[in-house]
């Protein structure tokens, strides 16, 4: 999915949606000239993506969206394109400024055909205003097959609002949604679309406010906010002439058991390229060489049982542990004493399964950077549940555990008393083995540097996912790998303008 909404801005559902609509009314904008007002942009942003369609299909459903549909098929017709217009409720059927909109189809000399599970979707492009921002619960039938069946169309699609059935509040989807070439959202932008299925459905996204000024909902608390590249160069201001290692923090990663080294080496050198004064790694005897070879900048130390490391945690300003700590007693040990030195920390891997098994007091100063199955453990739920609403699930998680949660995902979320936040970036490239880890040394070396463990999530994951994004800007997605990211954190994090990383 891309965004052209590059500006960090707030995130809202359903309900809040269709509030400021209520209160564009309120203010004398009648709600038929905000149905043209939304027909009008979609369908400008048709014609701007798609300059040479000829032929539209569009596919309306009942009420406002459907409405929407009917107002652009006028618009289509009046520019002499070729319309073929479906209809999944019959139009006698529409009430209010739906029923008036399909008038203004009808008048524009439109005939409109009965939805079958045989009829052929012919348009260069296809429009979708089947379900819109109110939809919610399972998708059921006649609209169920027409979704599979524009799916199944190699066309182009154009969401109206929302690809229908996917939740404008969670980003989940009842059983099917609509795979959009191209959405345009109206009035504010919903944070379903930036997490959870969304990746898959949305496509290029627009957000078009038909005349709704940000002040117009200052008093609404939003579901989250969406990141921003640039919110990066505050992050990192130049350093001091005068500065030593000393002043940028010591981080301690704590993992690699027996025959798992990789994973904490990773950690390791991501906290160094992020800044990190002195990186400290606590690991299995057997992987202090490769850290040798690998990293020789940093000080790998072969532990055996825990008060190997009490002195290592009496130096380090923050901690890392969990990548490759194995499930054996040794990592056990190690967890319990990392956790009672009282350090800030990050918890990542076999820390957070851990975890899971064992009562602790709530923190405030540690992230937890779970996937989505180590969130149902930490939950005890399924994994489904937690991608049904990954929002809920991460305040839930803030909740139970306090400090700064890190859903990692499509649409990564960090959840903490400060609220909600999506990052939009990141590809496809990043599903493979050991990217946590990466995050998790970066995280650290952000803790480490002093930032508050929120302000370490928050920076952390953005740096990731934008060194994710650059990585496969040059190399291509597939066959991307940790170790490649390396390099672009370290660019990303020196202070520069940020547009060549979008």
């Amino acid at each position: 999915m891309t965004t052209t909404c590059r500006a960090p801005h707030p995130l809202y559902g359903a309900d809040q949606v269709q509030a400021l609509d209520r209160r564009l009314m309120a203010e004398g904008m009648a709600g038929f000239e905000l149905m043209q007002r939304a027909a009008q942009a979609a369908y400008a942003a048709l014609r701007s993506r798609w300059p040479e369609a000829h032929r539209l299909s569009i596919l309306c459903g009942g009420g406002n969206n459907a409405g929407d549909g009917y107002v652009m098929a006028a618009l289509a017709a009046g520019d002499g394109l070729d319309v073929q217009l479906v209809a999944l409720r019959d139009p006698a059927t529409l009430s209010g400024d739906a029923a008036r909109a399909y008038e203004m189809a009808w008048q524009a000399g439109l005939d409109v055909i009965e939805w079958r599970p045989e009829t052929v979707i012919n348009g260069d492009v296809v429009i979708d205003a089947l379900l819109g921002t109110g939809a919610t619960g399972e998708v059921r039938e006649p609209l169920r097959s027409a979704i599979e069946t524009l799916n199944a169309t190699p066309r182009p699609v154009l969401a109206v609002d929302m690809p229908s059935g996917l939740s404008a509040q969670t980003g989940s989807i009842g059983g099917v949604a609509v795979q959009a070439s191209l959405t345009v959202t109206f009035i504010a932008d919903k944070f379903g679309l930036h997490t959870g299925a969304s990746a898959d459905h949305v496509g290029e996204l627009r957000v078009e406010t038909l005349g709704m000024t940000p002040h117009g909902h200052d008093d609404l608390v939003p579901l989250g906010e969406l990141q921003a590249a640039d919110m990066l160069q505050k992050a990192f201001p130049p350093r001091s002439r005068g500065s030593h290692k000393g002043d940028f923090g010591h981080v301690l990663v704590i993992g690699g058991g027996a025959g798992f080294g990789g994973a904490a080496l990773m950690a390791s050198e991501a906290a160094l390229r992020s800044g990190a004064g002195k990186v400290s790694l606590a690991t299995d005897a057997a992987h202090v060489a490769a850290s040798l070879v690998r990293s020789p900048e940093v000080m790998a130390r072969g532990v055996g049982k825990a008060e190997d490391i009490h002195a290592l945690l009496d130096q380090a300003n923050a901690l890392v542990i969990g990548p490759g700590l194995g499930r054996q007693a040794w990592g056990h040990e190690l967890w319990q004493a990392a956790l009672a030195a009282g350090v800030p920390s990050v918890l990542d891997a076999d820390a957070l399964n851990w975890l899971s098994e064992e009562a602790t007091n709530r923190r405030d100063d540690w992230v937890l950077t779970p996937h989505p199955g180590e969130a149902a453990r930490l939950l005890g739920v399924s994994g489904a549940e937690i991608q049904a609403d990954r929002r809920a699930a991460a305040l839930a998680l803030h909740e139970r555990y306090g400090g700064s949660v890190v859903l990692k995902g499509a649409g990564t979320l960090i959840a903490d008393a400060d609220g909600v936040t999506v990052c939009p970036y990141g590809n496809p490239g990043m599903a493979s083995g050991g990217m946590g880890d990466v995050l998790s040394g970066i995280v650290g070396a952000l803790l480490a540097q002093g930032q508050t463990p929120g302000e370490a999530a928050r920076h952390g994951v953005l740096l990731h996912a934008l060194a994710g994004d650059a990585a496969a800007q040059d190399g291509g997605e597939r066959g991307l790998v940790a170790t490649d990211l390396a390099s672009y954190v370290r660019a990303i994090a020196n202070p520069r303008p940020f547009d060549a990383m979008r």
